[in-house]
């Protein structure tokens, strides 16, 4: 893959502050939903398949597996299968998780250059404090925002302009960071500059509406569009 920058009004504002999606993006935890989900569908004879998976890739919990409900006719609320996900997801995450390559060196140089940001996700409030908290990431970002702030889950974009409203910029001067076709989506949908940074499942992915494509948050395009050093 090779980074592109088209030539839409969000590219050529100068960039005020960046938004993060979390899972994915910040952290390797799709790996452990893919996981979790060939689990809960192993119980009950059933295959986690790809256009499932890339379905659920991005939403809200309680949408994602609603989804998985749906797709497979299974026999149980979404209640208890977000309960029997969460427990399984638990299960793994203490010895799963791990930053994605490039994270940290890009937060110490937006912090460097004094560039905000915050975090816009999909995932729940008290997953994302625990997973922020394990890595003593809680007082980098201005704020977050999670599924329990926005009425609309990605691929809608709410959560960009509620994102963009915080800041109190306008959303084509906020650069947001995101993985997944529905992140994506929402991002753009939302006028924001649009960087896709597919990895793992969301490489095959449509994610031309992002206004640049990048192979990891190291890549030197990313820097460039931000106008911080390059090492």
């Amino acid at each position: 893959m090779h980074a592109f920058d088209s030539s839409s009004t969000a590219g050529s504002c100068d960039i005020r502050a960046v938004v993060f999606d979390l899972d994915g993006l910040m952290f390797n935890t799709e790996e452990i939903y893919q996981e979790v989900g060939s689990t809960l569908l192993g119980r009950r004879g059933k295959r986690f398949e790809p256009d499932l998976r890339d379905a659920m890739m991005g939403r809200p919990p309680r949408v994602a597996l609603q989804i998985m409900i749906d797709h497979h006719q299974l026999d149980i609320d979404v209640d208890a299968l977000a309960a029997e996900s969460s427990e399984t997801f638990m299960g793994l995450l203490d010895d799963r998780i791990a930053p994605m390559p490039g994270l940290i060196r890009l937060m110490e140089s937006l912090e460097a250059a004094e560039i905000p940001k915050a975090i816009a996700t999909s995932s729940s409030r008290w997953f994302v404090d625990h997973v922020l908290r394990m890595f003593e990431y809680h007082t980098r970002f201005q704020f977050v925002l999670s599924s329990d702030d926005v009425t609309n889950g990605k691929p809608h974009p709410e959560v960009y302009l509620s994102a963009a409203k915080r800041f109190g910029i306008a959303p084509a001067e906020m650069l947001v960071l995101e993985d997944s076709e529905n992140g994506c989506r929402a991002a753009a949908a939302a006028g924001a500059f649009t960087v896709a940074v597919p990895c793992g499942a969301s490489m095959g992915h449509d994610v031309s509406m992002a206004t640049l494509v990048i192979n990891s948050l190291a890549d030197v395009a990313l820097y460039q569009r931000l106008r911080l050093p390059c090492e």
